[in-house]
């Protein structure tokens, strides 16, 4: 279980990641920066303890902390 709660932008940026999306295209949706979608993508790793963005992404799915995607839509 993650040590915190991910903040809204965080999931956000997951969110995305599980959909398919790179760093850049996040930000375009989002309206911020690359730089932005990094810096809370590896908040995100840290507070997840994973090492890297899809593992992030999966343990955020394991925990339920974000909704199931599939072809970039989430489920429900």
């Amino acid at each position: 279980m993650p040590e915190k709660k991910l903040s809204e932008r965080e999931a956000a940026c997951l969110q995305w990641a599980a959909a398919g999306k790179t760093s850049r295209e996040t930000a375009l949706i989002l309206g911020v920066s690359e730089r932005t979608v990094n810096f809370h993508v590896q908040n995100a790793c840290r507070k997840l303890h994973a090492r890297n963005r899809r593992a992030a992404v999966a343990m955020a799915l394991t925990c339920g902390l974000l909704a199931a995607c599939r072809n970039g839509r989430s489920s429900g």
